[in-house]
């Protein structure tokens, strides 16, 4: 083995190690949704939902209320947090939110699983770790989703998404912290995923160790840069660690 090889192998060793020490104490995983357990808008295009979330307040005579970087927005989530931070509570953002809802409903039906997700989430649960989803998501959409994979029985009832008290969306640990409380979990019992900065700041706020999913390099590049520790590319090392160490087949 060449120097390189060996010096490669180490790191994975390293890595590897890292990965085991981080979930061994973890007996309750909150997941984030949209990343980690499948790509929700992957083939229902999330510009076109946040073009139709704009459009929709043009048609309500309130165009001037997003900026034009908003209006321009490729990320439905932007919309609604700018109309959040402007009109909070009230109709209007009921509204909004309720509409994003239903794009995101029907985007359920088409999202594509995260490669060992599924696995993933059977396995843990099998081995007697207690599962939450904690997103900015709809719950509706991710009990959808859950139940059209058959793995929604993982999570019940813990499921924690998002409300039209927007100012609850990550990075603010609310949707953590009730999933830690009606879990009656302590932190460091804990572990949180997800795939962006929000996730991670959330993470820290609620005092939960983190695990970064990134589906490509830049992906992972921002969430080390935040200061993630702990980033993966695939979640088959968890599963492989799961069923090597818990003999879980």
């Amino acid at each position: 083995m060449t120097s390189d090889a060996t010096s490669a192998a180490t790191s994975d060793a390293g890595e590897i190690e890292k990965l085991r020490e981080l979930i061994t104490p973890a007996r309750f995983v909150l997941w984030d949704f949209d990343g980690p357990i499948c790509r929700l808008f992957a083939r229902h295009r999330a510009e076109q939902v946040a073009a139709d979330l704009v459009a929709w307040l043009e048609r309500q005579g309130l165009r001037g209320l997003l900026t034009e970087a908003e209006r321009q927005t490729l990320d439905p989530q932007v919309v609604l947090r700018a109309v959040g931070r402007r009109r909070p509570g009230g109709d209007l953002v009921a509204g909004l939110e309720e509409l994003l809802t239903q794009e995101e409903l029907r985007a359920a039906s088409s999202a594509l699983p995260t490669a060992y997700a599924d696995p993933l989430i059977r396995t843990w649960t099998a081995v007697g770790a207690r599962l939450a989803v904690t997103t900015d998501n709809s719950p509706r959409a991710v009990r959808s989703y859950l139940e059209s994979r058959g793995i929604a029985g993982c999570f019940a009832p813990h499921l924690y998404g998002r409300t039209d008290q927007l100012h609850h969306l990550k990075p603010d640990p609310h949707c953590l912290n009730r999933a830690l409380n009606a879990m009656g979990a302590a932190p460091a019992e804990a572990l949180a995923i997800g795939d962006a900065v929000s996730d991670l700041t959330a993470a820290r706020e609620a005092g939960v160790p983190f695990l970064g999913y990134a589906r490509n390099e830049s992906r992972e590049k921002h969430l080390r840069a935040a200061g993630a520790k702990n980033v993966v590319r695939s979640l088959e090392p968890l599963l492989a660690l799961l069923r090597s160490s818990r003999h879980v087949r």
